[in-house]
């Protein structure tokens, strides 16, 4: 009888706990969810439909983490670690697949309290972690996920919280890049660090501007070959549903101007800011490499170095569209890819969609792709809280 009142009292204190972390989850209580162990379901899909998702025949979509709440911009150590940034949680999270079955059981938060640090890089062992005006280096991460300490590179960047937000991303050149965005919808600011992805050392000095008239750049890389940046650029608002486009843009050298505020996506002089009333015929601003579409919201993108997928996707451009907010009519919530002839884009189009369903109805939104080793691809969620894995057997 003893053992029985033992064991009942164990099933009920059990019972506690599980509803209490459920209790937790629903509110997304950064600190009390994490430091746990993401268990995989009977289906594998924890409860998102991925049924919906559309991908080319030979390719696949699983989760790889469920339990990531508003999961950004993603990093990868050279232990394996992926550490994921958020936006609106001010959370930094390191998840970890320590049995290599492509699912990553364990997520842990290793910072929080943060302003928006959307913003992961790593460099030499080091975590760098951008926040709205300051960046952060989290020294040897994958030996301190326990106890990480972090470092303040640089404090100096604006506070402003629009499209403040940073993508950051080290370049061939070693350089650490980091963008600040245009405090506004469309405006001309004296500070010329406004609309500009700028450049620093690792330590954060000779901080300096790399390219100018970029409105909200929230994804870069860098090409394999050629080594020069590539970046998607968010159009302005309140032109309409159609106009403008959001842009992909190539920055082969320092110094060029990509029109924002004059001219927006190569094509529509800004009847406020543009004097001549022919901004876009003005060589001074370079066009897009591709117009995406208006307001998909184009953030995160890399090039496809990976052996995994077909011979056509080699050094493609995978980039993800957050999806639209104020347009009548929903587009956007997908992964499109841009195939290259040389420098020129000579087509684009989707490689998963389906996060927007019947027009209206928006179950996901892609923020971030990242390529494993393997060649497998990573696609954060921030809407769904999730990562998906997308892989291909042909």
């Amino acid at each position: 009888m003893p053992c029985l009142l033992i064991a009942l009292l164990c099933l009920v204190i059990a019972g506690c706990s599980h509803d209490g972390k459920q209790e937790n989850q629903a509110g997304k209580s950064q600190a009390d969810i994490h430091s746990t162990l993401n268990a995989r379901t009977a289906d594998d899909d924890h409860g998102l439909p991925l049924h919906k998702l559309q991908v080319p025949e030979g390719f696949n979509i699983a989760v790889y983490c469920a339990d990531v709440p508003a999961a950004r911009s993603m990093a990868r150590g050279n232990g394996g670690t992926i550490f994921v940034s958020t936006r609106a949680s001010d959370v930094v999270y390191a998840i970890r697949d320590p049995d290599g079955d492509n699912y990553a059981e364990e997520v842990k938060v290793i910072a929080e309290d943060m302003t928006m640090p959307n913003g992961v890089a790593m460099h030499n062992g080091d975590l760098y972690v951008a926040e709205v005006s300051r960046v952060w280096r989290f020294p040897a991460i994958e030996r301190h996920l326990d106890k990480p300490r972090k470092e303040l590179v640089r404090d100096d960047f604006p506070t402003d919280r629009s499209h403040g937000w940073k993508f950051i991303r080290f370049g061939p050149d070693g350089y650490l890049y980091i963008p600040v965005g245009a405090p506004c919808n469309v405006c001309e600011e004296e500070d010329e660090r406004y609309a500009t992805i700028m450049r620093m050392r690792p330590d954060g000095s000779d901080l300096q501007v790399f390219a100018h008239g970029v409105r909200n750049s929230v994804g870069f890389d860098f090409h394999p070959d050629t080594k020069e940046l590539w970046f998607t650029d968010n159009g302005r608002d309140w032109l309409g549903d159609d106009q403008p486009s959001d842009e992909l843009n190539h920055a082969p050298r320092a110094g060029l101007h990509f029109g924002f505020p004059y001219c927006h996506a190569g094509m529509i002089s800004d009847d406020e800011f543009c004097e001549s009333g022919d901004c876009c015929s003005d060589e001074r601003y370079r066009k897009p490499a591709k117009r995406l579409g208006p307001h998909v919201a184009a953030l995160g993108m890399r090039f496809y170095t990976g052996a995994m997928f077909p011979e056509q996707y080699h050094n493609a451009i995978f980039i993800a569209e957050h999806g639209s907010w104020n347009r009548s009519d929903k587009i956007g919530y997908r992964v499109g890819v841009a195939l290259l002839n040389g420098n020129a884009v000579r087509t684009y189009r989707p490689l998963v969609e389906g996060w927007l369903q019947d027009g209206d109805e928006v179950w996901g939104r892609p923020v971030d792709v990242m390529q494993m080793p393997d060649g497998a691809l990573l696609i954060s969620d921030d809407h769904a809280g999730a990562i998906y894995r997308l892989s291909y057997k042909g």
